[in-house]
């Protein structure tokens, strides 16, 4: 056995990102595409816009380990295409999490807030239906909200440090949107079960958090019109995503989704679907089933290929965004309804004269063109 092997057949490489180094095990027989692969976890970056650079040299994707001299041990450096990422963008060493912008506690919005006798801040909420807590650094959901019952329609509490949704939200019996992004919420910190008592609910934003998985019970929110979970940890939506048949928006675009569950093709309102800046390379097939889809966002994925009747029985579909993908225009011209598709792109397109596409009338939402 090679002496620069392990004894599983493994080699230990360093890479050196963006003032780190990250371990990688790999057979020495591996391509460097394939190491571009393991490394896109670790990196956010896609494979396309790495480059290994080893003793002075860069390593092209067709040449194996061995070919290229990597030995046990041996130490390359990564370096990253301009906006070639996934997710929220090349992961760099020991970076901070953003902190939200938001006022002092002991100065700004807390005492413009006590300016305002609670009886009175009750009696607005109740008589406009709107409870308006944004950047009023809160840690909880004050309890005097819970006491505007079926008063309040909207409950807003964006950018705070809020940590949990408890189950009294249920006493907001017809609560119609809310808006908790910018907090500090995680999965188990939800009171899903105070959520769906709640059926008059139709959108919920829960942007900038720190979730990792929606539940089940998610489906049971019938109502439901708006889904926004951007900028989160998601790995996926759970199959229950079927149940929301009302649902029009879904945006859950910069997470860590791999996949997309079928039955999302049950989801038949839908209008518009961001899912940019995720770890996709494909969708499922039951995606052509969205007869109302308008708007598809997928930039900033792994996505080499289509639903192939998207754009057959996708026919108000106008927009879709295909930026930093593995996906061409010779591979979109190969899909049946492709021109059909083009003509209703071109003709939105005139009437926006603001439009990124501007006069082109070649396919330009993100597809390459080599």
């Amino acid at each position: 056995m090679d002496g620069n092997s392990n004894c599983n057949g493994t080699i230990s490489i360093s890479v050196k990102f963006s003032g780190g180094s990250i371990p990688i095990s790999i057979s020495p027989n591996s391509t460097i595409k394939d190491l571009k692969s393991l490394l896109l976890p670790s990196t956010n970056v896609l494979p396309r816009g790495q480059k290994l650079i080893f003793k002075g040299k860069v390593l092209e994707d067709p040449m194996t380990l061995t070919s290229c001299n990597l030995t046990n041990g041996s130490k390359l450096m990564l370096v990253a295409s301009q906006g070639l990422f996934q997710g929220d963008g090349p992961i760099l060493k020991k970076a901070p999490v953003a902190t939200k912008p938001r006022k002092d506690g002991i100065s700004g919005s807390s005492n413009d807030m006590k300016k305002i006798p609670i009886k009175n801040r009750l009696e607005r909420w109740k008589a406009t239906g709107v409870i308006a807590l944004s950047e009023c650094n809160l840690e909880a959901i004050p309890d005097e909200v819970w006491v505007c019952g079926p008063s309040a329609r909207v409950l807003d509490c964006n950018s705070n440090v809020i940590k949990t949704i408890p189950v009294k939200i249920s006493y907001l019996t017809c609560l119609e949107k809310l808006f908790i992004n910018a907090n500090e919420i995680v999965d188990e910190s939800i009171s899903w079960e105070g959520l769906t008592m709640l059926k008059c609910l139709t959108v919920v934003s829960l942007n900038h958090n720190n979730l990792t998985a929606l539940p089940s019970t998610l489906g049971s929110l019938s109502s439901l019109r708006e889904l926004h979970v951007s900028n989160n940890k998601l790995g996926g939506l759970p199959n229950e995503i079927g149940h929301l048949t009302k649902l029009e928006v879904l945006r859950a675009n910069n997470n860590r989704m791999s996949t997309i569950s079928e039955l999302i093709g049950n989801c038949h309102s839908l209008v518009e679907v961001d899912f940019s800046s995720n770890f996709l390379s494909e969708l499922p097939e039951t995606f052509s089933s969205l007869s109302n889809l308008k708007a598809l966002y997928l930039g900033n994925n792994g996505m080499k290929s289509l639903p192939s009747k998207l754009f057959k029985t996708c026919l108000q579909l106008s927009t879709l965004d295909l930026h930093n993908t593995e996906i061409t225009i010779d591979l979109l011209r190969q899909f049946e309804g492709w021109g059909d598709f083009d003509e209703r792109r071109r003709s939105k397109h005139q009437k926006q004269l603001d439009f990124r596409v501007g006069v082109s009338r070649d396919f330009d939402e993100g597809a390459d063109k080599n």
